[in-house]
């Protein structure tokens, strides 16, 4: 099955025939790049790296939270900036302001269609259950949605995911008052008591539920029903072509991560619910509502293949983008070849 994700768009779901993926972010202003310095296994690396990261419960933040970069990189001044939604990820690397960053599916569909110098190097989590839709205890079914205020960060997965379950449970949207907010702002506004319900994903899913509202809907209900969602890796052009191995490495770094929370979840978990501001507890539910792949499970067809056989993912932010263009979000959405172009799988272990 391909994939597609996560985020908001516009009223109208056209053609749910599609699988799908996305991803969220914050913005601060990152440092540029001075120099270079020795790569570990060999090559060169930045003086700078810059990596764009999310508050998601994935192998980045794990490798961040244990220091796995810092030290995987001992001569490289490693810049972690926090983005709340995708489209700030969009805007920061058309400034050249990132090396690294992570994005949904929809976001990266509408970034590389308009021309955005990056490319997808990695998967860092297929959504399931840690990214949901929370409504207030007298919501019960979807149909109850109709007149009521709910929100979800336009552009992403979850506005994706929210469109595609009204249009699979055959509500009209536009009974529905649909509010673009950032994670923190719909938490914030949940907390007022100003929306009925919220699609969103973890940590802040989290405080939804343990703010007296209900999980509805998951990601991994709608995944089964054929709307897919994942959070995407992306790698500036320039970077990867000038820094191959230290791109090599940063794979590495993320592999490791994943081992380590195969090999002992609640220890991962531990170490992630500083960085989510969560419990250890509550950090290991939300952890394990995505899937953890290896480099090496990405580089088959499924997901992003290997050099010369494009995996189809590709397809996955090919049907994302048509879905965009049908939202009126996009005027044109790049070729499948296009998306294919923009697979970095040599980097993967096969």
């Amino acid at each position: 099955m391909s994939l597609i994700k996560r985020r908001h768009f516009v009223y109208g779901l056209a053609g749910l025939s599609l699988p799908v993926i996305a991803a969220s972010c914050g913005v601060s202003t990152p440092t540029s790049p001075q120099g270079e310095a020795s790569a570990p296994g060999g090559g060169t690396a930045p003086d700078t790296l810059r990596i764009g990261y999310q508050v998601i419960p994935n192998a980045e933040l794990l490798a961040k939270a244990l220091g796995l970069t810092t030290k995987a990189f001992p001569n490289t001044k490693v810049v972690y900036t926090s983005f709340d939604s995708g489209r700030d990820v969009n805007t920061a690397f058309a400034a050249k302001g990132l090396d690294l960053g992570l994005a949904g599916s929809v976001p990266v569909s509408v970034g590389i269609s308009r021309g955005l110098p990056y490319e997808v190097y990695f998967i860092h989590d297929v959504i399931g259950a840690a990214e949901a839709l929370a409504a207030r205890k007298e919501i019960t079914k979807v149909a109850d949605l109709v007149g009521k205020k709910v929100a979800a960060p336009f552009g992403s997965t979850t506005h994706f995911s929210l469109l595609a379950l009204l249009k699979l449970e055959n509500v009209d949207a536009s009974r529905v008052t649909l509010l673009d907010l950032q994670p923190k702002d719909l938490v914030a506004a949940w907390q007022r008591g100003d929306i009925d319900a919220g699609y969103v994903w973890e940590p802040h899913l989290t405080k939804l539920t343990s703010g007296g509202g209900q999980v509805l809907v998951t990601s991994a209900d709608l995944a089964d029903r054929g709307a897919l969602t994942a959070d995407v890796g992306l790698v500036s052009k320039d970077f990867a072509q000038k820094y191959p191995d230290a791109l090599k490495q940063y794979v590495a770094v993320l592999d490791e991560a994943v081992a380590y929370y195969r090999k002992d979840p609640k220890a991962a978990a531990a170490a992630l619910a500083k960085e989510l501001g969560l419990t250890p507890e509550e950090s290991l539910k939300a952890s394990e509502g995505i899937i953890w792949l290896t480099s090496s499970e990405q580089a088959t067809s499924k997901y992003l293949g290997k050099p010369g056989q494009p995996g189809d993912f590709a397809k996955v932010l090919k049907s994302s983008a048509d879905f965009m263009v049908g939202q009126k979000a996009i005027e044109k959405a790049a070729d499948l070849p296009t998306f294919e172009q923009h697979l970095r799988n040599d980097v993967l272990k096969s």
